[in-house]
């Protein structure tokens, strides 16, 4: 990655609060180097009312200059405002950040209404699967801080695909610990005792001393979820398939399932 990354963060009008918004102004103030910014406004339908009776859809552009640009000016920082009419909400943030370049594309998840079900659209799903660069989901109500990065990881694999994408997790979890000075974790989950994976290895992959690697018995969620809580983790970052023709198969995956048992910011690398 460059110095000065590109960092593109999706603001839904509709939304009163622009959480993924306020994650990158405080990544920006973070950085030594200040990033590019580009903010792509548009409207999510499968999330959002789109009926007349919703008045969050009409914006005029003292909106634009209070909700947008003050708030870059205040941050010093500078971004490229972009709106778009696309129905195809998830088509149009893949081709947009994939022509400005977007090292990272920032998210926003909205509240949930009910603790016990996690709902996710599809089109977010193929956002996820199909995005050329890591997508960050921005969680309301999580800490903004980057003091602890967890990778969660999969070493227990005989797949070549899985096996490439956890070395794209391991790359991107250091990367940005070491962006921030902060702590960098490894969680390996694991069901079968005859499958238990190599610690050897992932100690030799990732440098890391034995009380940074997380080695526990459980399904994938639970343990990912549980150990981020008792490091205190502020951002996970764990890995789809997306980009092999299977973009369909997304419900009831085990990466719904983590990021459905997360309350931290989640970044999702695909392979």
């Amino acid at each position: 990655m460059s110095n000065s990354e590109k960092l593109f963060v999706v603001v839904d009008p509709s939304d009163t609060k622009h959480v993924a918004l306020e994650r990158v102004l405080r990544t920006g103030q973070l950085r030594g180097e200040p990033p590019v910014i580009k903010v792509f406004v548009a409207v999510d339908g499968d999330a959002v009312d789109t009926r007349v009776v919703n008045d969050n859809l009409f914006r005029d552009q003292s909106w634009f200059e209070t909700e947008i640009r003050k708030p870059m000016l205040d941050a010093g920082l500078e971004c490229h405002i972009e709106v778009s009419w696309c129905q195809e909400w998830q088509k149009s943030i893949v081709q947009s950040a994939k022509s400005f370049g977007a090292d990272r594309i920032y998210l926003p998840v909205h509240e949930r209404t009910n603790s016990t079900r996690f709902t996710f659209s599809e089109s977010k799903w193929a956002l996820l699967k199909t995005a050329e660069c890591p997508v960050v989901l921005i969680q309301p109500g999580a800490k903004p801080e980057r003091t602890v990065v967890a990778a969660a990881v999969n070493f227990q694999t005989t797949k070549e695909e899985q096996k490439e994408l956890n070395k794209s997790i391991l790359r991107w979890g250091r990367e940005v610990a070491a962006m921030y000075g902060a702590e960098f974790h490894v969680i390996n989950a694991f069901l079968d005792q005859m499958n238990y994976p190599d610690r050897g290895n992932l100690a030799r992959q990732t440098g890391l001393p034995a009380d940074k690697i997380h080695v526990k018995p459980g399904y994938t969620d639970e343990v990912v979820s549980t150990i981020a809580g008792e490091i205190k983790a502020d951002l996970v970052v764990m890995g789809t398939l997306g980009q092999n023709g299977l973009v369909t198969s997304r419900r009831g995956n085990t990466a719904e399932r983590v990021i459905a048992a997360l309350t931290q910011d989640v970044m999702v690398v695909n392979h």
